[in-house]
């Protein structure tokens, strides 16, 4: 038999068959493609795709003009408004790195922040700046240089004083012709996006370019949508540049509908006003939403995508919005995989209870861009059977993980540690191979009766009528732990804590049944879950 021809000596990748992968490339087809097409409008503000390119030519003209060069980076604090948009496609033009900030930091946490990132500018919407100045003063406190600052004005306030550098001001210094400077690799940084910090100081994920383009491709998919969506922005751009959507919406040619502040009126509005397809976000927009007077409701466009990723609120939340007329998903993922991974529809009248487990169904199948999605012993790494009862941790492995923490070497090994990507969140696999999500692995009590997982007790309180909002830590006895709750009541209700416990004992079995109730304020971060954290070193 003739054996088959050597490939030893097989054609190479060269100049014309390889092109590093980069997000960069999705604005340069939209403004040929989508030319005339809307890209982006905020309020009486609108461009086209060939407009918003040209305005991120120049702003990336402008940013190498103030001596910005290969991997620096760009720091914005900003809302969801045209210039951050922009600033996702006109950094990375520049061959820098942005870093999108959390807006509902204090200025302590930001000057940290600006001090571990060394950014060279600081673009800062209007409303932010006297937060940004005032991190900037506590740099120089401590001997650390601030970045230079660039205001985003009001655009309904023109006149603004000379002696400062301002965005428009700087977009007008930047040449049309500019020649984009394409990433040397395809693995170089393209954003450091901070995690939430609801377990401890937040960390800076880097992402790569070709993870930021394999993650917008794959957002495409997971969020079901078709060329030229319309796509309101409720989840904050800073949050993994906005779940990968900055860049996805350039592939698909669709229009960005901007919010500076996110109300129930605002996005009802701009739903109808604009035909909107899909939105998302922390899951606070769907209480938002059901909560909204019957005066600001308006005809929905059919099929309204809405995804939801956090800690979820109860079922009648859900079953509002969705007779509203939404079609309302849940969303599982993390910073470190640059937002959702996993996303399923909530189907109504299914019986599926959103707070208690999640449950991602058909794992049969590889998920886009993400190769490997497990349930692991954490310490064998052998996979758990599928039998709905052992719990093990789920494990990321894929194209659109992070590179790793910035300037936090032990932390990327550990979170990477023996090939793959460790969540912290346990979970059992179900017999048709979903995973159905236990709890945070910190966050699980181990009672004398058995493994109780926080997120169930904490399910059962949030039905009580009277529960706001709870959350549920181990409090250690002699050997074992027992729940203990904390509970925040709505609004000129009253409970005591008989009642929570003779309401739990009615759903839970008794090893599960919180021992200590304490009510009052619950301690959270920037996208409202709860720092338990806190609240644990409150009970010592």
């Amino acid at each position: 038999m003739k054996k088959s021809a050597s490939m030893k000596e097989a054609p190479s990748a060269c100049s014309a068959n390889y092109v590093p992968l980069t997000p960069i490339t999705f604005l340069e087809r939209a403004a040929t493609v989508y030319s005339d097409k809307p890209s982006v409008v905020y309020g009486d503000v609108r461009f086209t795709w060939k407009e918003t390119h040209g305005r991120c030519l120049r702003l990336a003209s402008a940013l190498v003009n103030l001596g910005i060069s290969h991997l620096d980076i760009v720091a914005a604090l900003a809302p969801n408004i045209p210039e951050h948009y922009e600033l996702h496609f006109a950094v990375p033009m520049a061959g820098a790195v942005i870093a999108s900030l959390n807006t509902k930091w204090d200025a302590t946490t930001l000057s940290e922040i600006l001090e571990q990132l060394e950014a060279k500018i600081m673009f800062v919407d209007y409303h932010f700046v006297d937060v940004a100045l005032d991190s900037f003063h506590k740099m120089c406190k401590r001997k650390c240089k601030p970045p230079l600052l660039v205001v985003i004005p009001d655009h309904n306030k023109p006149n603004l004083p000379p002696d400062d550098l301002y965005f428009n001001q700087l977009l007008e210094k930047g040449q049309a012709d500019f020649k984009i400077r394409m990433p040397s690799s395809e693995c170089d940084p393209i954003s450091v996006n901070y995690t939430s910090g609801s377990t401890g100081t937040p960390k800076g994920a880097v992402y790569s370019h070709r993870g930021g383009l394999l993650n917008s491709a794959a957002a495409v998919s997971r969020f079901d949508m078709k060329p030229m969506p319309v796509f309101l922005w409720t989840v904050d751009m800073f949050r993994c540049n906005g779940w990968g959507l900055a860049w996805a919406m350039a592939s698909l040619g669709g229009t960005n509908i901007c919010l500076r502040n996110v109300s129930a009126k605002a996005m009802l509005d701009a739903i109808f006003r604009h035909n909107v397809t899909h939105l998302c976000g922390p899951p606070v927009l769907l209480n938002v939403i059901a909560d909204a007077p019957q005066s600001e409701h308006k005809p929905l466009p059919p099929g309204v995508s809405i995804t939801v990723a956090g800690v979820l609120p109860p079922r009648q939340v859900f079953c509002k919005v969705a007779e509203l007329g939404f079609n309302v998903n849940i969303g599982y993922g993390m910073t470190e995989s640059m937002g959702p991974v996993l996303v399923r529809p909530w189907i109504p009248n299914s019986g599926d209870e959103p707070t208690e487990q999640l449950s991602y169904g058909d794992q049969g199948r590889p998920i886009l861009m993400m190769e490997g999605i497990d349930v692991k012993d954490p310490n064998t790494m052998e996979s758990t059977p599928c039998d709905g009862r052992t719990i093990g941790e789920i494990m990321f492995k894929g194209n659109t993980m992070m590179l790793g923490y910035l300037k936090n070497q032990q932390a990327t090994k550990e979170a990477f540690r023996e090939g793959w990507y460790r969540t912290g969140d346990l979970a059992t696999r179900q017999r048709d191979g979903s995973i159905r999500l236990k709890d945070r692995a910190n966050d699980m009590i181990y009672s004398e009766g058995g493994a109780v997982s926080s997120l169930e007790v904490e399910a059962v309180l949030l039905r009580h009528p009277k529960v706001l909002n709870a959350a549920v830590v181990g409090y250690k006895e002699r050997t074992a732990e027992s729940p203990f709750a904390f509970i925040k009541l709505k609004k000129e209700c009253r409970a005591t804590v008989e009642d929570i416990i003779r309401f739990c004992k009615a759903r839970l079995e008794a090893h599960m049944v919180p021992q200590r109730v304490v009510f009052g304020d619950l301690p959270g971060n920037s996208t409202g879950n709860v720092q338990k954290f806190l609240i644990r070193k409150k009970i010592k």
